[in-house]
């Protein structure tokens, strides 16, 4: 039993020792002290073992959907999920690196992966294999009810204010942003827990189709042990990650530099880093025919990045007194405007199909040809 259990775990394991290692030997192994070729291969490895990390943080994540249901389980999964998103960006603001539109870019490219990629795969999964599937309309509607505010405040306003220059945002701005973030999102939160948890929910009558309902049951594939081991394991997973943000950060930094590659690229990192293991959970749950849990997590991952991040990175850069860029460029809107109308005409009805996730994928490919444009 205690060897299965040590199996298991072998990646939050792993994890905490290449955190040991970069506390112990980090100054000997600087970016500017081994060159690029090293600071490379030392990004490559630092990337995957946080990403097999995060792996585990989903296993136990998913574990705890199935012992608590929806919508907890979704949500510890989106909050543990964009935690480490948080922790990455601050961690770069922290260290001084000169990125004002690094949060901007992060939060931008977690929409399009979101909203364009992973719900197009889902869908187009989905459909393949089931044709039509159902979830609960309204809470679609919930999530895309919160996500417009949060971007077009968020990320479209601040180009067009005239308080600061460029994409940045004025003082008032900046705490207007920050107490709505946080007021609307704890409002949300609200909801989803304990005054409507129900249509964040999907059971289709068993006399329609029984294979519709969303079985707890049928979560995942890992074995189910109690409450606590799975939330002492989330934890454990989680915190190394968060530790070695700071750590990736600075060779994300300098071998973004050393290749000559655009801005944009860091942000599509970090979140495929973040949203990697969650993308395999949402597709999984669509291939599964639980459409619901897969819409929780796209949506849900998709309104914490905004309701989380927004806040954190105002109120880092005003302590440090570094530049936050929000804006974002015209033909960053153009597309953010494009995937908000197409995802409000795809949620618009409480049945897909596969058509619609060939549209949010081929929007999700003009996204990352934009990144190179």
């Amino acid at each position: 039993m205690q060897l299965s259990i040590l199996r298991s775990e072998i990646a939050t394991i792993v994890c905490a020792i290449a955190l040991i290692f970069f506390l112990v030997f980090g100054a000997d192994l600087a970016p500017d002290k081994v060159g690029v070729s090293a600071s490379l291969a030392l990004l490559a490895g630092l990337f995957f073992v946080m990403l097999w990390a995060a792996f585990s943080v989903v296993r136990h994540a998913e574990c705890l959907a199935s012992i608590l249901g929806e919508p907890y389980g979704t949500l510890i999964l989106t909050l543990s999920v964009i935690g480490i998103e948080v922790a990455l960006i601050a961690s770069i603001m922290i260290a001084g690196a000169d990125k004002p539109t690094l949060a901007r870019d992060t939060m931008f490219s977690i929409l399009m992966i979101v909203l364009n990629g992973l719900v197009g795969l889902s869908l187009l999964c989905g459909g393949l294999k089931h044709r039509l599937q159902e979830y609960n309309l309204q809470g679609a509607s919930a999530y895309l009810t919160m996500l417009m505010p949060f971007a077009f405040l968020g990320l479209i306003l601040p180009r067009f204010t005239e308080s600061a220059p460029g994409g940045e945002i004025s003082s008032i701005m900046a705490v207007f942003l920050i107490v709505v973030s946080v007021v609307l999102y704890g409002i949300f939160l609200a909801v989803q827990t304990v005054t409507h948890s129900d249509i964040f929910q999907y059971q289709a009558p068993e006399k329609d189709n029984p294979t519709l309902s969303d079985s707890h049951d049928d979560h995942h594939d890992y074995a189910v042990r109690s409450k606590t081991f799975h939330t002492i394991g989330l934890l454990a997973a989680l915190l190394p990650i968060v530790f070695l943000s700071k750590i990736l950060a600075g060779y994300v930094d300098f071998g973004m530099d050393a290749l000559g590659a655009p801005l944009a690229l860091s942000g599509f990192l970090i979140a495929a880093l973040i949203l990697t293991p969650e993308a395999l959970s949402a597709i999984r749950a669509a291939r599964s025919n639980q459409l619901q849990r897969s819409v929780n997590i796209c949506l849900g991952s998709a309104l914490s990045s905004m309701g989380l991040t927004i806040p954190t990175v105002l109120v880092v850069g005003w302590i440090l007194g570094q530049r936050v860029e929000l804006g974002l460029e015209p033909a960053d809107i153009v597309i953010l405007a494009m995937t908000l109308i197409v995802s409000l005409i795809t949620f618009v009805s409480k049945r897909t199909h596969v058509l619609q996730g060939a549209v949010h994928l081929a929007l999700f490919a003009t996204y990352l040809i934009l990144i190179f444009d």
